[in-house]
């Protein structure tokens, strides 16, 4: 197997055990923890989008939906393996700073906290610019074709999906969220 993929792999095995934690937390959320739960396509398209992402990445490590690896590209492949491990490991601080606030779906729970620190002050939706990044990132170190064209449709979604968690927090904690929203960035620092 190519060295790269290894490291990919392992990757995959070390971030996914880092972040059972928190997926543990967001899918065991009740009703009766919920304050406001918007209905929409973006409750569960962007995990399902993010779930073929990661499936096509497992299958890129074994060189399945991907170019030919040739000599010639390998310090692209190089980058993006360094951009894929820098994101990839963010996206998990940024989830472990959310900590009981963390949850899969878009909401806000009865006691819930504006989080601003960590990632978040600086950008307040780190995990969505992670995943889009660190899934370049995977495309250019495996030429994985699938995780690419997947990677193209997150953009739109995520950026959807971080809008709305705005409108909710700017909803439910309002001037917090306004003083907020002037000192960090939408998805990159200090834009938005």
């Amino acid at each position: 197997m190519d060295p790269i993929n290894i490291i990919v792999l392992l990757n995959i095995i070390g971030t996914f055990g880092a972040n059972i934690s928190g997926a543990k937390r967001g899918l065991k959320s009740t009703v009766s923890e919920i304050r406001e739960k918007p209905k929409t396509f973006l409750q569960k398209l962007p995990p399902v989008v993010s779930m073929l992402s990661l499936v096509a990445l497992i299958l890129a490590v074994f060189q399945i939906g991907t170019l030919e690896y040739l000599e010639d590209y390998k310090i692209i492949r190089y980058i993006g393996l360094i951009v894929y491990l820098v994101f990839s490991w963010i996206q998990v601080w940024s989830f472990k700073i959310l900590g009981d606030n963390y949850s899969q779906d878009i909401m806000i729970k009865k006691h819930h906290d504006l989080i601003t620190k960590g990632p978040f002050k600086f950008i307040r939706h780190p995990q969505y610019i992670c995943q889009i990044l660190l899934d370049i990132g995977a495309t250019a170190a495996t030429f994985s074709y699938i995780v690419g064209g997947l990677a193209l449709i997150e953009i739109p979604i995520y950026i959807m999906r971080a809008s709305l968690e705005d409108k909710l927090l700017a909803k439910h904690f309002a001037n917090k969220f306004s003083d907020y929203k002037k000192k960090s960035g939408f998805m990159i620092p200090f834009i938005g």
